[in-house]
């Protein structure tokens, strides 16, 4: 009997699917049960085997709900896949959390997700995401920055990378799908790629989302599988922070750097010196970290001449732990 079939029948969700597998002869129980899915059983097979060679082809693994490494998060999800397609590793759930947020991010956000994803990655920590523009495609690559792993979890097949222009970033990272071969994005399956991030992970921080934000879905989610909330506060005229305000309104814990994340989940932070910096790069970079200066301003609070501040600043912008901003000031990354 081949799993993998009785999941393309029609009819046949991830409950059934689970009764089919429990007894001792599936077809034969599918044919008393299920009887017109049953006529449907040589075209699922034949699905089956195409999906199998297509996913060998691409260096993809069919992952099934009836295999022990299914991930235990998505297992106790209501309406879970009947099976995954995996291209890569998946995170343990206790080392992953996920970013996530609007598509039409403001530049303060872009630069912040990409600052926290960076520090969550240097600490070990797997960062899993939706790879759609805005704050999810800053988040894998500020893992990627941090040399660490990232997933991205698509609301399309593996072969039909959504948006086009994240292929290359894509090739860079572990991804993950539950749409079978060919199947391009819909907005009704964003959700339900949603639902596998909060599933994947031990904590989803909202770093940036309207009211009306598919972050938001997948706080509620999390929420619902009992997992951590954090959220990142904006100002409270900023229609894009309404969201992530309220969560925090609500009690979702705040997050205003990488340490608050690592911190409240109990992650071990990683030194300082192990980002190879030099005392000066850290003492200036610990300042950048508390808020937006003028280089004037932090040689004066560190004590060095202006000129060799504006070394180190240059120093830091190639690590990519500064950034100038408008005004002549500069802030971290």
């Amino acid at each position: 009997m081949d799993p993998l079939a009785l999941a393309f029948l029609p009819g046949i969700g991830p409950k059934r699917l689970q009764e089919l597998l429990s007894t001792e002869d599936p077809l034969r129980a599918l044919g008393e049960r299920f009887p017109q899915a049953l006529a449907a059983w040589p075209l699922a097979r034949q699905r089956a085997e195409e999906e199998r060679n297509r996913a060998k082809a691409l260096g993809v693994r069919l992952l099934g709900l009836w295999e022990e490494d299914f991930p235990p998060g998505l297992k106790r999800l209501p309406q879970p896949p009947t099976h995954l397609y995996l291209k890569g590793t998946l995170p343990e759930e206790e080392k992953a959390v996920a970013l996530v947020g609007t598509r039409r991010a403001s530049p303060w956000a872009l630069a912040f997700t990409r600052r926290l994803s960076r520090g969550l990655a240097e600490a070990g920590v797997w960062v899993v995401s939706g790879l759609a523009r805005g704050v999810d495609r800053e988040a894998h690559l500020g893992a990627l920055e941090g040399g660490g792993r990232t997933l991205g979890v698509l609301g399309s097949a593996l072969d039909r990378i959504y948006p086009p222009e994240h292929r290359s970033l894509a090739q860079r990272m572990d991804l993950l799908s539950e749409f079978p071969f060919g199947t391009g994005p819909k907005p009704e399956f964003f959700p339900r790629r949603n639902r596998l991030i909060a599933g994947l992970v031990r904590a989803v921080v909202v770093v940036e989302a309207p009211l009306a934000s598919g972050a938001l879905i997948t706080a509620r989610y999390a929420l619902e599988l009992g997992k951590e909330v954090l959220a990142v506060p904006g100002r409270p005229t900023d229609e894009g922070s309404l969201g992530a305000n309220r969560l925090i309104q609500d009690g979702a814990y705040p997050v205003l750097a990488p340490e608050d994340v690592l911190s409240y989940l109990g992650f071990t932070p990683k030194p300082r010196e192990a980002l190879g910096l030099s005392p000066e790069e850290a003492a200036l970079h610990a300042l950048l970290q508390k808020g937006e200066a003028l280089p004037e301003d932090l040689a004066q609070a560190l004590g060095l001449p202006p000129e060799r501040v504006l070394a180190l600043l240059t120093l830091l912008e190639l690590k990519g732990l500064a950034q100038a901003l408008p005004g002549g000031r500069y802030g971290a990354a």
